[in-house]
């Protein structure tokens, strides 16, 4: 039976409000219903629009089918989850709704195995791929580069795996590269009552390398970073190509001393010693073929620190631009062994 719904509320004017905390992500999101008619504003914040006539207007509305949208002009029906992380999934659009709201709001994150836990969740591969489908929607296309107006420390870290003991610069561990802008802030002295100015860690970009050569270390560069960036790092022979590809580059020399690379690159140090404590912590280590998936995930959460509650809605308004990693992507192959994420790199 098609409902006309007439007499609905227009509500295309209206900004798209988000729950500031549990209590009110509960109040607005009650139902299936209330998540499909917040997931249709948000890919139609100008009213429907028909994917096969573009015409704009409300749409008739099935009832026994709610994702359905049908067209008044050509009749075609749309589907509010096609093209989105929930693209031809079965989980209700309301466990969709918690699921992004534990993994955008909670400072800590959540596993999977913690996911199938609070939200019933059948099996561990249905809540494990929920996440990576919403991780791989937190990487916004087209995303601006960091830097211009502010500096950037930049450094390459390891992460997961093991150093090969009594072999010098051999290791299991996968090489990341950071970069992180540093910003400025006032703030005023209890003491003195005068204001100063102290750093900021502002938005990051990570990225898992192949290894620790100029060759991927330019091409982050060269894709994250605007430009005539001013950027500081050590002196290793990977980062010697910067001023060549017109960036400001200041080499320090550091031979390992970790006492002068906290105090020559402390915003480096603070984003790394926050990756691993998240990693281990939350999911107790990470398989190394999912880790460019994490890294994401801790750039969206890291870089939306002091906005935790419009992260939900940011998060959405990504997952409706992607249908997200298929089931294929995820572990390779239709009959793969499911891996946990407590499989260590």
């Amino acid at each position: 039976m098609t409902e006309t719904m007439g007499n609905q509320k227009n509500d295309v004017d209206r900004p798209i409000d988000y729950p500031m905390n549990i209590l009110e992500f509960q109040k607005m999101f009650p139902d299936e219903t209330a998540c499909l008619k917040y997931l249709e504003r948000i890919r139609w914040p100008s009213g429907f629009c028909c994917g096969k006539c573009s015409q704009i207007g409300e749409p008739f509305r099935i009832s026994k089918r709610p994702r359905v949208l049908k067209c008044r002009a050509c009749h075609h029906e749309t589907s509010i989850t096609a093209g989105t992380v929930m693209h031809r999934s079965k989980i209700d659009v309301l466990v969709w709704f918690w699921a992004a709201h534990l993994v955008s709001t909670q400072t800590p994150g959540i596993s999977a195995l913690e996911l199938q836990k609070k939200l019933g969740i059948a099996y561990y591969q249905t809540a494990f791929q929920m996440l990576h489908k919403l991780r791989s929607a937190m990487v916004r296309p087209n995303r601006d580069k960091i830097g211009e107006e502010w500096p950037l420390e930049l450094d390459i870290v390891y992460v997961g795996g093991k150093a090969k003991s009594g072999v010098s610069g051999k290791t299991t561990q996968t090489p990341v590269i950071i970069a992180v802008e540093v910003r400025q802030r006032e703030i005023r002295d209890p003491v003195t009552k005068k204001i100063k100015q102290r750093a900021l860690a502002g938005r990051i970009r990570l990225q898992k390398l192949p290894n620790k050569k100029a060759a991927g270390v330019n091409q982050f560069a060269q894709n994250c970073i605007v430009p005539g960036t001013s950027i500081v790092s050590d002196d290793g022979a990977e980062f010697s190509g910067f001023n060549r590809l017109g960036f400001k580059h200041q080499a320090v020399a550091m031979r390992g001393d970790k006492i002068k690379m906290d105090s020559t690159l402390p915003m480096t140090s603070v984003v790394t010693a926050n990756l691993k404590t998240w990693i281990d912590g939350t999911f107790h280590g990470v398989i190394k073929k999912h880790l460019q998936a994490y890294l994401d995930e801790f750039m969206f959460r890291f870089n939306r620190r002091f906005y935790r509650a419009i992260s939900f809605r940011s998060l959405l308004e990504l997952g409706a631009l992607t249908p997200g990693v298929t089931y294929k992507d995820v572990y390779g192959k239709s009959d793969a062994k499911i891996d946990h994420e407590i499989d260590i790199m």
